[in-house]
């Protein structure tokens, strides 16, 4: 695997995961999984890449948070019986237009969540420095609920794994809707800093997310948040993003960053109403990239399908420090993207930034004052390790520690490294295909 800034990449992609389907109505399309998966392979993006099928996740890893009542409650639940459970139905938030219940939802839920703590679970073992899962990133599930489309929160499952190897996680949100779930599970602790920018005012859901939302306890000043008004765009954005980022590293010294990389804070997103392009929204991956931390890189909101293939796919070409081109390449769903048929559109504002300039820069000092009452790099007493939940076949105590890449994690992959070759006989396209 080649790599100009010799970062390892484990990809994580269930081919069943884009086969559900909230309902014909519904703004959330799994679907965007697929297709964002078929430019990644018809782009290349896989050779540069350790390629996985990823573990799927059991009852017992989703209540490591969530109430052993609210899983039951998934693992039960269908369409067709959906009236024999309506109290818990509205007890747990599911069945009603936001989260409804469709075929298959608790092996979505296992399929996005797995894949979200197999990742965890690479990096924590340093089998790779970066671990992409755009099926993650579900980012408002409560631990006794569901919310915002979100039934499972695989982001908090995954950061509970991180834990045990990491004494500071750092969560970063740039979906335009404000990561409640996560930062919720968190308030109360220095162990986690929760950061995100999102749409705040007005009734935007969820409606969380104030400037002085700062944790308490243990976990006073660890939540950060950074209220923005609509169209806001990419200098804008940049203007903001990169000197909190700055200031939130250099008080936390986090050792593993988890960044959801919502794509509803593109231009023209049916629920969000900021103004970035896929070239700003890749900016901020690539600036965490930069930090050279341990980083789990997931999906969350997006309501374009076409622009939340662009935007991941290019962000994928980012994490492997691969340039790839405007043109789109031909794929099973090229229509998907006319008439433009290429990766970056440009976007003209559809509302007006209402962001000024006093107001980001009053967005700043705050954050940056309250940054300063964080204890420098909070330190974590001695404790005993609980065990990793994806169990390995070899007992881990029987590895080489120095070995970077075993041989159980190659045979793990889904396609091995000389599968795929250049030349007149090139089939990576149909064989990537069958592969996954």
């Amino acid at each position: 695997m080649t790599s100009t800034s010799n970062k390892t990449v484990a990809y994580f992609y269930d081919p069943d995961v884009g086969n559900f389907h909230f309902g014909p109505s519904h703004p959330m399309k799994p679907h965007r999984l697929a297709v964002t998966h078929s430019l990644v392979l018809n782009y290349g993006l896989y050779k540069k890449m350790h390629v996985y099928k990823p573990y799927r996740a059991s009852s017992q890893d989703m209540v490591r948070f969530h109430s052993g009542e609210y899983i039951d409650f998934l693992q039960r639940v269908t369409p067709m019986n959906i009236h024999g459970f309506s109290k818990s139905a509205t007890h747990f938030n599911v069945g009603l237009d936001d989260c409804p219940v469709f075929d298959g939802l608790y092996d979505f839920c296992s399929m996005y969540t797995g894949a979200s703590l197999d990742g965890a679970t690479k990096l924590n073992h340093n089998t790779c420095d970066i671990a992409i899962n755009w099926s993650g990133g579900l980012h408002h599930a409560k631990k006794f609920e569901a919310s915002g489309f979100c039934y499972i929160n695989d982001i908090v499952v995954a950061i509970l794994e991180l834990l045990k190897y990491h004494p500071r996680v750092l969560y970063i949100d740039i979906d335009c809707h404000h990561g409640d779930g996560v930062q919720e599970a968190f308030y109360l602790t220095d162990r986690v800093m929760t950061l995100s920018l999102h749409q705040y005012g007005n009734g935007f859901f969820p409606g969380t997310g104030d400037m002085y939302e700062l944790g308490t306890e243990a976990g006073k000043y660890y939540s950060v948040n950074v209220p923005l008004k609509g169209g806001i765009d990419d200098p804008s954005y940049m203007q903001i993003f990169k000197p909190v980022i700055t200031a939130v590293m250099e008080s936390y010294r986090p050792t593993a960053i988890v960044l959801q990389c919502g794509a509803d804070s593109l231009a023209y997103d049916r629920l969000g109403c900021f103004n970035l392009s896929t070239k700003g929204h890749g900016e901020c991956v690539k600036f965490v990239k930069d930090l050279n931390v341990p980083t789990l890189v997931l999906g969350g909101g997006g309501y374009v399908l076409k622009n939340v293939a662009r935007c991941w796919t290019y962000e994928t070409s980012i994490l492997v420090d691969t340039d790839i081109s405007d043109e789109l390449p031909y794929t099973t769903y090229f229509e998907y993207f006319a008439p433009d048929l290429c990766l970056h559109v440009d976007s003209i504002p559809r509302q007006e930034n209402g962001n000024t300039k006093a107001y980001i820069e009053s967005i700043i000092r705050t954050t940056i004052d309250n940054l300063r009452m964080v204890e420098f790099a909070p330190s974590v007493q001695m404790h005993d390790r609980p065990p990793d939940f994806i169990k390995k076949e070899e007992d881990e105590d029987e590895k080489d520690p120095d070995e970077r890449d075993p041989e159980d994690e190659q045979n793990a992959r889904v396609e091995p490294d000389n599968e795929f070759y250049n030349g007149e006989k090139d089939n990576d396209q149909d064989v990537a295909m069958r592969a996954t």
